[in-house]
């Protein structure tokens, strides 16, 4: 009898105790706070603070972003301002087990379609660019975890554009360590200039409505 009462105490304490998914969820959650002075409560983004919309993102994409911010491969070249803002807020998760939370909170919030803020752009010429584009981010620009290529859209049209720049400028890509940039970054030098630029980014916004 003393053990049909154990068993009984035992799945009762089974169900009544939240699964870890839930406390990293609590964990990321707390942990987003601090991210959401620039990202916006919401992970809307804010211009402003060189912060883009990130809501919605991809877990695996938003762990690899903030792991190589933490290990120097994006947030150290002199003319990546953004990047240099964002690499101490990423060196303030202390473990591996912070990044997954914050990432999965980030994940789980629902998706937002900042308002286009780059003008000029023409989305009937960028539709022809993106077809280099499509190959990795998607035809509808969803992203592929198995090419590496995080989704395009919902996030902001001034951060597409200012990391194209940054790729042809070798601000990004041109770090060894960082095979995933380094093959990016001959895709972004497909586009001959900021016109193209920004017509891609004109076609890419369109492919959030």
């Amino acid at each position: 009898m003393n053990r049909r009462l154990l068993v009984l105490a035992a799945a009762v304490v089974a169900l009544a105790t939240p699964p870890a998914h839930a406390e990293g969820n609590e964990r990321g959650a707390a942990l987003f706070e601090l991210c959401a002075s620039c990202h916006a409560p919401d992970a809307g983004g804010n211009r402003m603070f060189l912060a883009p919309a990130i809501a919605g993102m991809s877990e695996w994409y938003v762990v690899a972003q903030l792991t190589k911010f933490r290990n120097g491969l994006r947030g150290t070249h002199f003319d990546d301002i953004a990047g240099m803002r964002m690499r101490p807020m990423a060196l303030t998760l202390a473990t591996d087990e912070d990044v997954v939370a914050v990432a999965r909170h980030i994940a789980g919030l629902p998706r937002t379609n900042p308002a286009p803020q780059v003008t000029g752009g023409s989305a009937a010429n960028g539709k022809a660019f993106y077809a280099t584009c499509a190959a990795c981010h998607g035809a509808k620009g969803e992203g592929m975890q198995a090419t590496n290529a995080p989704p395009l859209r919902h996030v902001s049209d001034w951060y597409l554009l200012e990391q194209l720049k940054k790729y042809r400028a070798g601000i990004r890509g041109t770090d060894p360590r960082d095979p995933i940039g380094i093959m990016m970054r001959p895709m972004a030098l497909v586009l001959p200039n900021d016109q193209a630029m920004k017509d891609v980014v004109a076609y890419i916004t369109t492919l959030s409505r």
